[in-house]
């Protein structure tokens, strides 16, 4: 993969890099996040197929009437796409930190979703 010089984040890049190492199968899709400023999404992806198994995000209409933010929204979030999972049959996912550091909002989607029963 070639990039135009300036075109891509440093975030991008890290994520490109992680791409290359992580890669999610039927039996163990990717859990991948992505954070902006103001809300946090995370989706569970079978990379062999190229499909989307479950979602969950801040941005859906039951979570606005909660209005929650920042961490404690980033747990609930991760309850939701662990429960999700667990409905459709997923126990064990690969995690896919998206080219953001492993702290903050990452840090705490990743444990709420370990603690409402996903293995990674």
């Amino acid at each position: 993969m070639t990039l135009a010089k300036g075109s891509v984040s440093s975030r991008q890049k890290r994520h490109f890099r992680i791409r290359i190492k992580i890669s999610g199968t039927t039996e163990r899709p990717r859990l991948c996040v992505f954070r902006s400023s103001k809300h946090i999404s995370a989706q569970i992806i079978d990379d062999q197929k190229g499909t989307t198994l479950v979602h969950a995000s801040t941005l859906e209409k039951d979570f606005k009437e909660n209005r929650k933010s920042g961490i404690e929204a980033a747990g609930i979030i991760g309850e939701k796409v662990a429960k999700r999972a667990l409905e459709a049959g997923i126990k064990t996912v690969v995690f896919d930190r998206g080219g953001f550091i492993y702290h903050g909002r990452v840090a705490a989607l990743a444990e709420a979703a370990r603690s409402a029963g996903l293995e990674f």
